[in-house]
């Protein structure tokens, strides 16, 4: 055979199968205990150590807790909290309170005990603002009283003070009381969104301004008959003119419309229990005009929501839900519950609100609470802010005891801060210290001891 044809190296088969077979399963053996030897060997003991300086080896985060409970912020608290659990809403908070939870309170925190582990309440009350006002309640007169401020933008009561004769363990500021010319706000922007009146809107009545007859009603025009522009009949709480809106310019189904925008009949979403604020009416046109107008004591509505309807004139129309408490906390630190900002609802537009709160302006100025605001654009501290208001006045059912309102707020002219507040005094057989002069009082020492730490850190930043 030719050289060509000749193998130049070993055959590429061995010689049997027998052979040939054995070589294969050494072969497989020695992989097979090649990825033993580096998964149990190499791979598991390196994973291992991986998760050891991760948790809790030297260097490893668990090992160095350079925030502590105490260390970090309440934020990172609450975002941590919040990956375990849903925070509490304001429903499972009522639980951990009675109507008495919040009467008067003194001091801003508190704790309680709630399934064998005590809770850290901080609540919202300004310490001074709600000594002071407790100071000023005159009691030998009166049977009720019910006092509420709050910042409008947030929904925070600043201060809440009650007085009750009939039950020194009850809260009027979550009662319900007649409304009275309180609900003339309720009217006014209504009539200001459907019918276009602004402050110079020029109206007719007849007869006497705090009187409401069904002749009053009429649409006439004699020698009698007065004029009078849209503002100086909301100032000046005018009956038949407000009882005229709302039998020709509106009807019981805008009026309703309105109150249900307000929060009437709807529940208010505190952390205490607040029964709804009351509103019915008929298909009589003369009970129309005596809810427009408040004429009545049907119509019904707490210290608190009253709060609430002011915040919405400051709000460019929006309700905001009131809370008293900032948050909750366990032992542990963790945030249980937090105060968030809540719009309940677009009450009326920024227009209408607009207006309503010139009118409440001129109701300070020129109209029934200008007697307990006498002097205040020469006053050191209320010279230097907007102020406006609603009063509203009514005989109980009873006859044994005159409720007396104001619903109003406060602002600086040149700056951000604003309160609203709700004042509800139902006094006996004598008039002691009226709704609108606890306003006034209120107000001017809110006032005073925000400029007064405006001043000193003012003062702590050019020394510094």
């Amino acid at each position: 055979m030719p050289d060509k044809y000749k193998f130049k190296s070993k055959p590429l088969l061995p010689a049997n199968w027998r052979t040939c077979q054995k070589k294969h399963k050494r072969s497989a053996a020695v992989k097979h205990l090649s990825t033993v030897f580096f998964k149990y060997v190499v791979a598991v003991p390196l994973l291992l150590y991986i998760l050891y300086k991760i948790i809790g080896g030297p260097g490893g985060a668990a090992s160095h807790p350079s925030k502590t409970a105490a260390a970090v912020s309440p934020h990172e608290r609450l975002d941590s909290v919040r990956l375990q659990k849903k925070l509490w809403d304001k429903k499972a908070v009522q639980t951990l309170f009675d109507k008495q939870t919040f009467l008067n309170l003194e001091s801003k925190n508190f704790e309680l005990t709630h399934q064998n582990q005590k809770l850290n309440i901080e609540t919202s009350l300004d310490p001074s603002l709600q000594r002071f006002i407790q100071q000023k309640l005159y009691r030998s007169t009166s049977r009720y009283i019910g006092i509420v401020v709050m910042d409008p933008l947030n929904g925070r009561i600043l201060s809440m003070v009650s007085f009750d004769k009939t039950n020194p363990s009850g809260n009027p500021n979550i009662n319900q009381f007649p409304a009275a010319s309180i609900f003339k706000i309720v009217t006014a922007a209504a009539a200001v969104e459907k019918c276009g009146f602004n402050r110079d809107t020029e109206l007719l009545y007849n007869g006497k301004k705090h009187t409401l007859y069904k002749s009053q009603l009429k649409e006439r025009n004699n020698r009698y008959t007065r004029r009078i522009t849209f503002q100086n009949a909301f100032a000046q709480s005018i009956n038949p003119v407000f009882g005229k809106i709302g039998v020709h310019y509106l009807d019981g189904s805008d009026i309703e419309k309105y109150a249900t925008a307000f929060g009437f009949n709807r529940n208010i979403d505190f952390e205490i229990p607040v029964s709804p604020s009351f509103f019915s009416l008929t298909e009589e046109p003369y009970h129309w005009a005596e809810i427009a107008s408040g004429f009545n004591t049907e119509t019904k509505i707490s210290p608190l929501h009253a709060a609430l309807i002011a915040s919405a004139v400051l709000n460019r129309g929006r309700l905001i839900e009131p809370s008293i408490v900032d948050q909750i906390a366990n032992q542990k630190g963790e945030i249980l519950y937090r105060h968030r900002v809540t719009t309940v609802n677009q009450a009326i537009t920024p227009r209408a609100s607009a207006v309503i709160n010139d009118l409440m302006g001129a109701t300070i100025k020129s109209g029934t609470a200008r007697k307990s605001f006498r002097g205040y654009r020469r006053d050191k501290i209320l010279s230097r802010l907007k102020i406006g208001g609603k009063t509203g006045s009514i005989d109980n059912q009873h006859h044994d005891a005159r409720i007396d309102w104001f619903v109003g707020f406060a602002e600086e002219k040149d700056g951000s801060e604003k309160i609203v507040i709700s004042v509800l005094v139902a006094h006996e057989k004598y008039i002691g210290i009226r709704a609108s002069r606890y306003a006034r009082l209120a107000i001017k020492h809110y006032f005073r001891d925000y400029f007064n730490r405006q001043t000193a850190t003012l003062k702590k930043n050019q020394s510094s």
